[in-house]
């Protein structure tokens, strides 16, 4: 198919410095969860986006010296040969597709604390990150830097963007921004100085600017030389000659940059979820900065519409459509706009899975994608699936995100398959969780794999179909998939911060019956521990229905875990806009019809509310009844000659829709396999060299 014109200035080649993009599809750099001691992982995970089409594709945060050391979260380092020798693999892996390689040179300055080296943290005036997230916290305080302290940055800096074009890297970045070391020296609060480093916004951007002009002084002839910065704050500041600091720092930093690769200020705001932020959000804070330099601007805004795209580049907003998650959710997103083939583009759903894993310190995981980060270690590729050497028929019972996958991955490797779902509508879960408070983009999930089943004629689909074994072995599928899901349950929560018991009582709802139109009436109270987003979105839709609901959680914050997946500060703002009231670190111990007793977690005094029904959003439990019925009558499916019987998903065990979907994939991947499951290849750190090492040398 045909690509339509109006796409064309997306495939246009775009000059940065002394290299050229061969398109404005641009692989800003982000985590993935993938270090130097995954070199194999990382090359094959960044190759795959180089396949796809982005024409630069970018590491995540490299640091360039010991002192910054962010473990054990996931960093990557540039201080050796052997570091060197890794990154190699990656940039190697990006030309083969003849995409350009950039890398995020980082000091992390005050927000950094230094585990592993024990080095005190640098920071332009001692001034300390005190987060309130414990995988941040720490408690060595930042030195302030001297000149010397500051010289010996610029020397680290120059040092690392030798080894950069030594690695075989293109594009090499100054970092000042989300809080770290050249953020740092151009913001006030962080930023005491009285030197030349200090004071009005021209001597605050003097280090960012001296970061900039060793780096092109040290591979400027052969890279391009990049600046990420953040300007939220710096925007919303008055400037002595332009409207804002951000346009002043922008102004004298012009001639400096060969590329400008701007964002916001921190992770809510930077990578918010599509439950808070639509596409191109950034835009009110960085539509300035093309005004005021003639160098290519590249930003984000969790862009998967070409129309979005090319908008922001005939506006003259970027001239780089930068690309993190959705780059994960679909590596060949450039190459199916260039083929005419849009419809088949794996939308990023914003839903921060991919974030929570950099916070977790393991690879990248997808819940569009189940192939990310598993490209080198289990062999999968994002858009080709081997074919099968025994194809057969499939039977798929269960259409929510895991058997609809399992359905679509045995589908492409040659399968006779046939899905079937007791419901009205696909999707499962997100048949009704699609219609929650800002949860809309989500059902991309289902949307995508059944476009995709629609167009295979070796697939078959029915709706309303409620199959029991009977019907099962008079079907007589080669391959027999279980995906029917889990239940929400009243289990209540104990002192030991288990699940326990059950409170019964005809006021008491689960999620489920949300999900079924049965709505309680009067005040109601929301009981979380399930401490993902669902608690806290319920609490939100109870709201919107003039239903007055108080949130109660044994955590220490509503919805507590998406602190991983940069929901939380926005889930307290949508809660406090619905005035809804917030109780933490208590537990529900009892209701009777009108009043609730709670009990604090740790101390166990009681406190009484009052209230018409309760909401348990907590434990979900597997739905078996299927699968413990064809264990009854095990000797019929074996005689009607069905080979494999999988259980997956949610009906396997509960989890996020990002665990189903993996797991539908890696059951299709491995249909009909007898025996153990297959073995992921186990990555290792590249030594060509013992670990000491000369730095002098190290900088080639």
């Amino acid at each position: 198919m045909a690509r339509d014109s109006r796409y064309d200035v997306l495939f246009e080649p775009v000059r940065i410095g002394p290299v050229t993009a061969p398109n404005r599809f641009y692989q800003v750099p982000h985590a993935s969860g993938m270090t130097n001691a995954l070199p194999r992982v990382r090359a094959a995970f960044r190759e795959t986006k180089a396949e796809g089409g982005w024409g630069v594709v970018c590491t995540g945060a490299c640091s360039i010296d010991e002192s910054s050391d962010d473990a054990p979260l996931p960093f990557a380092t540039l201080w050796d040969r052997n570091d060197i020798h890794a990154h190699a693999l990656t940039t190697e892996a990006a030309h083969r597709h003849g995409a350009l390689a950039g890398v995020e040179l980082w000091h992390g300055g005050a927000s950094v604390m230094n585990r592993s080296s024990r080095l005190p943290p640098l920071s332009p005036s001692g001034i300390p990150w005190m987060a309130t997230h414990v995988g941040f916290m720490g408690n060595l305080r930042p030195r302030t830097m001297d000149r010397a302290d500051i010289r010996e940055v610029l020397r680290w800096q120059a040092e690392g963007a030798r080894k950069a074009r030594t690695a075989g890297f293109d594009i090499v970045y100054v970092y000042a921004g989300m809080g770290y070391l050249g953020y740092e020296f151009l913001l006030p609060e962080y930023n005491h100085r009285t030197d030349e480093y200090g004071g009005p916004i021209e001597n605050r951007v003097r280090f960012v600017r001296e970061m900039l002009d060793v780096t092109r002084d040290a591979v400027g002839k052969d890279c391009g030389v990049a600046l990420r910065v953040s300007l939220e704050e710096l925007r919303g500041r008055p400037g002595r000659h332009h409207p804002s600091e951000a346009h002043e720092l922008v102004a004298q930093l012009s001639d400096h940059a060969d590329l400008f690769d701007v964002k916001m200020d921190s992770s809510p705001t930077d990578c918010s979820p599509s439950r808070f932020s639509g596409e191109g959000s950034h835009e009110p804070v960085i539509d300035f900065v093309k005004t005021l330099t003639d160098k290519p601007v590249v930003g984000v805004g969790r862009f998967t519409s070409p129309d979005m795209m090319v908008s922001q580049i005939r506006r003259g907003v970027l001239d780089f459509i930068g690309g993190a998650r959705p780059s994960i959710a679909d590596p060949f997103l450039p190459n199916k706009i260039r083929e005419g083939r849009i419809e088949e583009i794996r939308e990023c759903i914003g839903c921060n899975i991919c974030i929570s894993s950099w916070h977790d310190g393991v690879p990248v995981r997808c819940t569009q994608n189940p192939t990310a980060g598993e490209e080198w270690r289990r062999g999968w590729h994002p858009e080709r699936v081997a074919p099968a050497t025994r194809p057969g028929k499939v039977l798929v019972v269960g259409g929510g995100p895991a058997g609809l996958e399992c359905a679509l991955t045995s589908a492409r490797q040659g399968h006779e398959v046939t899905i079937v779902d007791a419901g009205t509508s696909w999707g499962g879960r997100l048949t009704f969780e699609k219609t929650l408070p800002g949860l809309a983009a989500w059902n991309r999930v289902a949307d995508y794999r059944l476009g995709r089943l629609n167009d295979m004629p070796n697939v078959s689909l029915y709706l309303d179909s409620r199959l029991g074994v009977d019907d099962i072995i008079e079907f007589a599928p080669d391959h027999l998939v279980l995906a029917t899901g889990a239940r929400w349950t009243r289990s209540l929560y104990s002192s030991m911060e288990i699940p326990v018991g059950k409170l019964e009582h005809e006021n008491v709802f689960t999620p489920d019956d949300i999900a079924a139109g049965r709505l309680p009436e009067g005040p109601t109270l929301v009981f979380d521990f399930d401490n993902y987003y669902y608690g806290g979105v319920l609490t939100e839709h109870l709201a919107s229905r003039g239903i007055e609901v108080a949130y109660v959680t044994p955590a220490g914050q509503a919805s507590a875990w998406t602190i991983m997946t940069n929901e939380l500060p926005l889930v307290h703002r949508a809660l406090a806009r619905r005035n809804v009231p917030v109780t933490t670190l208590h537990r529900l111990k009892d209701f009777d019809g009108d009043t609730a007793t709670l009990a604090h977690l740790f101390t166990g005094e009681e406190t009484k509310v009052a209230c018409r029904a309760v909401l348990i959003v907590g434990l979900r439990a597997p739905r078996t009844e299927l699968e413990e019925a064809i264990a009854a009558r095990r000797g019929e499916i074996d005689a009607a000659g069905i080979r494999s019987l999988v259980t997956i998903g949610d009906a396997l065990a509960p989890g996020a829709i990002a665990h189903a979907v993996h797991s539908g994939h890696l059951a299709a991947r491995e249909l009909g396999r007898s025996g153990s499951r297959a073995h992921y290849l186990r990555d290792t750190p590249i030594t060509d060299r013992e670990p000491a090492f000369d730095r002098a040398e190290a900088a080639e």
